[in-house]
């Protein structure tokens, strides 16, 4: 059963932040982008949702939404320390230490155990219950989750994607209706026509606001059937106002995940690819040592991709979690020449890492072996308290298998260097569904082979995919199980509808929504935004830009974010050249 309607447990201080059109080089071991050259535009399909200035149907699906009277949380307990609970959404919730009284009978609320939402009003000590709750059918609902934003004007929430042609989508949106003073979260199923190729949104709302300000907002979310148990939790306060999310817990759930209905679309040519997640169009890449395009022609049989909460949420641990405990985590390094691509010597590695360690970074990312990365890049990081974020890189064009020789020696190379301590985290591959070179049971696999022969690792595996890719419901139920964290690369810069001060919104909201996908904590792998080039709608570059921006994602998730690059890489094509963040975090 897939619900319409759910009653969210905090009401909207404003919108959900969009869900995702996010698009990432294709890398040549490290940031080259790809596109597809038979259209000129970069191919993607997020959950093909769109927005203004495209909806030339609007029907929907579910009919009028279903209001709940303005109510406090309520909770029935038992002697087996399984409750139910009701929740209703009010535009300022308000949590209270525990009080059981009776609950209060529906039939308008499907229970789902989403995450709640709790405002504590004053300082002090609050404790929320413990509850159980089971769960029979797969069900769509309103989750709620929250994001500190600063002061003033705010675009949020939406779902945003890139079509290639003329594309009708449906696809599950959450907004909320308002009426006699109560505000009520639902989930209502909407069909849109995109007329043309580009970029667009559906459902975002502008809020301003006189003080920096947790926002609270709803999200579309797949619940499947099993047990989950939210723990008594307690907070100490020692804010007005604060907020804290209480979640459940998944327990007896099944291994796979169901795949839902399809969605029911109609388009008179076929709609893009959802192997990608390139949010405008810009232009494509010459360079020969760049990633290999994507090509619509590999495109599934299929008139729409899915939308943005078309992969179900997979059980998981998410208490695995890679962050630092600062603003800005990491950096993305390669030991190359930042104008001929030669390989550092390791006195020059030397200087960059200490200059690294020196702006506050707590960890690296390296995506291959190659340039003596593991003899130089490693110790100096090691020298000086630095983490690293080892990756396998699998080359475009390459075999997507432990039998690639490539593949194999980094492995080895790994193995042999035997210094796992230094290892934050694996990084298996990077955006190598999304440019082709695996499908999701091959990267599947490589995962499991990889983990194999890197036994003395202990720490956390992962993938970096864009958004839109880890939401196709066969990466999700493949590759969930089998990774600890989910790791993506999410830059906002390729939104044209995102300016640099919004840049940390928007990102944010990504990783909500990844957040929901294998019910495991998010790492943001690729962050950043260009200090030079041509604008890509209100995606503008400039060290002005660029410095807004990164101020912005440091703001809203920096702890959980690879910044995006060490330098400008003047070897690369033209269009991939400045992403350096020297003017940001380093001395010149």
């Amino acid at each position: 059963m897939r619900t319409t309607f759910f009653a969210a447990t905090a009401a909207m201080a404003g919108a959900a932040t969009a869900a995702a059109a996010n698009h990432r080089h294709a890398h040549h071991m490290f940031a080259k982008r790809g596109h597809a050259a038979s259209t000129g535009f970069p191919i993607a399909a997020t959950g093909e949702v769109c927005l203004p200035g495209c909806t030339t149907i609007w029907k929907t699906i579910t009919g009028e939404a279903t209001l709940i009277p303005n109510k406090v949380t309520t909770v029935t307990s038992t002697s087996t320390n399984t409750s139910t609970v009701i929740i209703t959404s009010v535009p300022t919730a308000v949590s209270t230490p525990v009080k059981t009284v009776p609950t209060v009978p529906t039939t308008t609320v499907v229970v789902a155990p989403t995450p709640e939402v709790q405002r504590c009003p004053t300082p002090g000590t609050y404790t929320f219950p413990a509850t159980t709750m089971t769960v029979t059918d797969t069900t769509t609902v309103c989750g709620a989750t929250t994001t500190k934003v600063p002061a003033g004007t705010h675009a949020i929430g939406g779902v945003t994607t890139v079509v290639t042609t003329l594309t009708t989508v449906t696809c599950p949106v959450a907004t909320v209706v308002t009426s006699g003073g109560v505000t009520t979260s639902t989930i209502r199923m909407t069909e849109y026509v995109c007329p043309t190729a580009g970029t667009y949104t559906i459902g975002a709302h502008t809020t301003a606001l006189s003080t920096e300000t947790v926002i609270v907002y709803p999200t579309p979310t797949i619940i499947v059937p099993g047990t989950y148990t939210k723990p008594q939790i307690v907070v100490t306060a020692t804010e007005t106002n604060y907020v804290t999310v209480c979640p459940y817990t998944s327990s007896g759930l099944p291994t796979s995940t169901p795949t839902p209905s399809p969605v029911s679309t109609s388009a008179p040519t076929p709609a893009p690819t959802s192997s990608t997640a390139t949010p405008s169009p810009v232009a494509p890449s010459s360079t020969a040592s760049s990633s290999a395009a994507p090509s619509s022609s590999a495109a599934p049989s299929s008139s729409s991709a899915a939308p943005s909460s078309s992969a179900p949420a997979i059980p998981g641990n998410s208490k695995t979690e890679v962050k630092g405990t600062n603003d800005h985590f990491a950096i993305t390094y390669g030991p190359y020449d930042s104008s001929s691509g030669a390989c550092k010597s390791a006195s020059q590695v030397k200087k960059d890492i200490s200059e690294i360690k020196a702006a506050g970074f707590q960890a690296v990312r390296i995506y291959g072996t190659d340039c003596d990365t593991l003899v130089n890049v490693v110790p100096a990081c090691v020298s000086h308290g630095l983490q690293i974020i080892a990756g396998v890189f699998v080359r475009p064009g390459g075999q997507c298998s432990i039998e690639n020789p490539e593949v194999k020696k980094q492995v080895d190379d790994l193995v042999a260097m035997n210094n796992w301590e230094a290892i934050r985290l694996l990084v298996v591959g990077n955006e190598a569904i999304m440019n082709h070179v695996c499908n999701a049971s091959q990267l599947a696999k490589l995962i499991v082979d990889v983990k194999a022969q890197c036994s003395g690792f202990q720490g956390p595996v992962t993938i970096a995919e864009t958004l839109n890719i880890w939401q196709q419901t066969d990466v999700s139920s493949a590759i969930c199980p089998l990774v600890d964290v989910v790791g993506a690369n999410i830059h906002a810069f390729f939104n044209p509808n995102v300016d640099a001060a919004g840049a940390g919104i928007f990102v944010k909201g990504q990783m909500d929504i990844l957040q929901g996908i294998c019910n495991k904590n998010v790492i943001n792998l690729e962050t950043g935004w260009k200090n030079e080039g041509p604008c890509n709608g209100k995606a503008c570059p400039g060290a002005q830009d660029q410095a807004k921006a990164i101020s912005s994602i440091r703001k809203t998730c920096g702890d959980a974010s690879v910044f995006f690059s060490f330098d400008n890489e003047g070897w690369k094509p033209q269009d991939d050249q400045r992403w350096g963040l020297t003017n940001i975090f380093f001395s010149q």
